[in-house]
């Protein structure tokens, strides 16, 4: 992990009062635009016993709605332990405590301890991270089946609202920054460990993107 994000930045900016408004929403209103996304691309794919990694999950919600939609078991790779306590919460309500296990570690750094998944999931993880490769490599190489993606559109306006986003935690010193990877970029390197792309498809800011297992 680099200089400009520290575990103390990435707790600041995913702490628990954000993981408890994330919660609250989703019992109120469901998955946010964007899983809803993944969710519904992934269910048509076919989700029935497959087991899902998901990367950066925070509360969960994902992993939930693909579990009662049929999958057989989640592993959850967490960066901070500030969304263990709602995540669980959720699972306790859903009754799925028992299917899935959480874990709290970097994955790009000891992803080789984290079995691999039929699925695996990294929903708005990429623009955390500074070292892209390494994370979309160590993603694809878990990815059995599949690795689905949401990371930003890369288009003038999210060029400054990023850059307006990190001088303001520069200059409030958050040892956190959002990164801008090049979309063609994280593509070709989950390409280049033996997946195809097979969706690549823009929203207003997020792009979804899905990968699957060369034959």
């Amino acid at each position: 992990m680099s200089d400009c994000c520290t575990p103390k930045g990435y707790r600041w900016i995913f702490s628990e009062r954000s993981a408890r408004a994330e919660a609250k929403r989703y019992r109120r209103k469901g998955l946010d635009a964007t899983s809803r996304r993944i969710f519904d691309f992934v269910k048509r794919q076919g989700v029935e016993g497959r087991t899902v990694l998901e990367v950066g999950g925070g509360i969960g919600a994902i992993q939930i709605e693909l579990l009662k939609a049929g999958a057989a078991r989640a592993l959850s790779v967490e960066l901070t332990p500030t969304y263990e306590e709602e995540a669980t919460a959720l699972l306790r309500e859903a009754g799925l405590e028992e299917r899935v296990e959480r874990r709290v570690m970097d994955f790009a750094a000891a992803g080789a301890a984290v079995e691999g998944a039929d699925i695996v999931i990294m929903n708005r993880v990429i623009c955390c991270y500074p070292d892209m490769p390494r994370l979309a490599g160590a993603g694809s190489d878990h990815a059995r089946e599949m690795l689905v993606m949401s990371f930003p559109k890369r288009t003038w306006w999210t060029r400054i609202a990023m850059l307006l986003g990190n001088t303001s935690l520069r200059a409030t010193r958050r040892e956190f920054q959002i990164f801008l990877h090049p979309p063609k970029s994280i593509l070709a390197t989950s390409e280049q460990h033996g997946l195809r792309t097979v969706l690549n498809e823009s929203g207003v800011l997020w792009t979804v993107a899905a990968l699957r297992r060369a034959a």
